[in-house]
């Protein structure tokens, strides 16, 4: 199951909206369409949106018919503007399409742009699924034979290129034959870990057990839970994380309890011109989001909504940052 893939003049992915009841896959050759994916989370997860990002720039480059340069930049850079609209706080697509942009400064004529841009979108995904590789396979040594994990949101091949981040690291525990249990949660409002990281656990025969948000500080108490892994969107320089809705609560409750909390993201997610998570955007969903499940509504008319897609944990709460480089402990500082 690949989460995202290039076809060679169009991109397909998986409707993750659709999941895990359908298994719906959409085909474009258009970078509008992929950009409105990213924007209604059909495809979401940092290192998954900087992907299409980078694919929406391919099929933008092989829209484009005509030999003028300058018309064909124009193009091209409306393309940038447009995909980078679409999701504030997740720093790898901005990452990504500066990649694209920085390839496009090096060319002068379309023919060559078209190849390199192509190239250098394949040459993102192929890298990123290294990176989960190596982030699986430095976290993994923090867990232990026996172990319990609590993890939040989806982190898994679906919000990436490869096996996942945190999601990886169970994966990878797990085939070393590191007997394992997790809890994931439910993850308000959208489901993503009751729709998604259940799912994928479960395709990989992995023991996990759903619970909604609100159980976690019990669970700890219980002493259910021996460490906590999660994924980030943005990570600041000086470590400070920004990661799905409901992360921090889980930060503050795992230190009250002494259980380790490890975040777990390629550096591509690592914001170093950010110097901390109180310069992090936060993208604001729609309401609907919250008044309504699944196209039922449950709110009352008129009830006013605040719905944050991420909070920010700071780095005092983090225990590690895995990346692709390493297991990183405090203090960090990745200016």
């Amino acid at each position: 199951m690949k989460s995202i893939e290039w076809l060679g003049d169009q991109v397909r992915l998986i409707d993750q909206t659709k999941l895990p009841l359908e298994e719906t896959y959409l085909e474009t050759d258009d970078y509008t369409i992929l950009a409105d994916a990213i924007r209604t989370m059909k495809i979401r997860g940092a290192p998954a949106i900087g992907i299409a990002a980078a694919y929406g720039i391919a099929l933008a480059a092989l829209k484009f018919f005509g030999s003028d340069f300058q018309l064909f930049r124009s193009h091209v850079e409306h393309a940038i503007n447009e995909l980078s609209s679409t999701r504030p706080t997740a720093v790898n697509l901005f990452w990504s399409l500066q990649r694209m942009k920085n390839v496009l400064d090096t060319v002068n004529s379309v023919e060559t742009a078209r190849k390199k841009l192509i190239s250098e979108a394949l040459n993102i995904h192929r890298e990123d699924e290294e990176m989960c590789r190596k982030i699986g396979e430095h976290g993994a040594t923090l867990i232990e034979h026996n172990s319990t994990l609590l993890t939040h949101c989806n982190t898994g091949a679906l919000a990436t290129g490869g096996e996942g981040t945190a999601q990886s690291i169970i994966t990878t525990a797990h085939r070393q034959g590191k007997s394992i249990k997790v809890y994931a949660t439910e993850t308000r409002p959208a489901l993503q870990g009751a729709r998604l990281t259940t799912w994928e656990l479960l395709k990989n025969g992995i023991d996990v057990t759903l619970i909604t948000d609100t159980m976690t500080a019990f669970l700890m108490k219980q002493r259910k839970i021996d460490l906590v892994v999660v994924g980030a969107d943005r990570i600041a320089s000086n470590g400070d994380v920004a990661n799905k809705i409901g992360t921090y609560n889980l930060a503050v409750i795992a230190k009250h309890h002494g259980v380790p909390f490890y975040v777990a993201a390629p550096s591509s997610t690592i914001d170093s011109t950010t110097a901390s998570g109180d310069s992090i955007p936060i993208e604001e969903r729609s309401p609907d989001e919250l008044m309504e499940g699944f196209g039922r509504r449950i709110a009352p008319e008129g009830i006013k909504v605040y719905s944050p897609a991420f909070d920010i944990t700071p780095a005092s709460f983090v225990t590690a940052i895995i990346t692709e480089q390493g297991v990183h402990k405090p203090p960090f500082n990745f200016s």
